[in-house]
């Protein structure tokens, strides 16, 4: 059997996008700026983001921070649902609420979430072959980052509804080979001033 080591996986919500979604705000491209200097003395090996423009320009704004630390787009790493439960698998006091916000999402990004979220923890969750620790960052969208910090905790599948993540905040996943997974840390703004903290997040949850 081939050794495993364990892997840290960093996740991170684009930055702050324009009303259509082509690019990043200037909000956004400074929050994308900070997070790479954040990360300046992290021993990233890759970087792995979204095909979607605000993603791909999240992370090479990112990358531009860093010494030499390669890029790689990949439709798992995109903006899609994840999983959309069936009825029964709900809570009842909050089935049909979930269900109808879900069905305000065009049915392809669904459809696109049946292949493409198993492929992403296949991809992304879980121990590495090889000696040596690994630490990979993945700049993706809300859904994603919900979807496998809930598989980190074990957590039902529905369970990435619920969890929310601010642009260019960043969370933590380590996938160690003689333990369960542990979220060192989750939604972390602390490398963003204070008036570019929170964007992307529903305000009634902004504390």
């Amino acid at each position: 059997m081939a050794p495993t080591a364990t892997r840290y996986l960093y996740l991170a919500r684009h930055g702050e996008a324009t009303s259509d979604e082509s690019d990043l705000t200037d909000a956004g491209r400074r929050q994308a700026v900070l997070l790479g200097e954040r990360l300046r003395g992290s021993p990233l090996s890759s970087i792995c983001h979204g095909p979607l423009p605000r993603a791909t320009r999240t992370a090479r704004l990112i990358a531009d921070q860093l010494d030499g630390v390669p890029l790689e787009s990949s439709d798992i790493a995109g903006d899609y649902i994840p999983y959309v439960p069936p009825k029964e698998e709900l809570p009842p006091e909050y089935a049909d609420a979930m269900l109808d916000r879900l069905a305000r999402f065009p049915a392809e990004e669904s459809e696109r979430g049946r292949a493409l979220a198993p492929a992403a923890l296949a991809r992304f969750a879980g121990p590495v072959e090889g000696d040596e620790p690994r630490h990979e960052l993945v700049v993706t969208h809300n859904f994603l980052i919900g979807w496998l910090v809930r598989a980190a905790l074990d957590a039902p599948a529905w369970r990435w509804m619920g969890l929310n993540h601010a642009n260019a905040a960043l969370t933590v996943i380590r996938y160690a080979t003689d333990r369960p997974a542990s979220v060192v840390f989750y939604n972390d703004m602390r490398h963003l001033p204070p008036e570019l903290r929170w964007t992307g997040f529903p305000p009634e949850l902004r504390v």
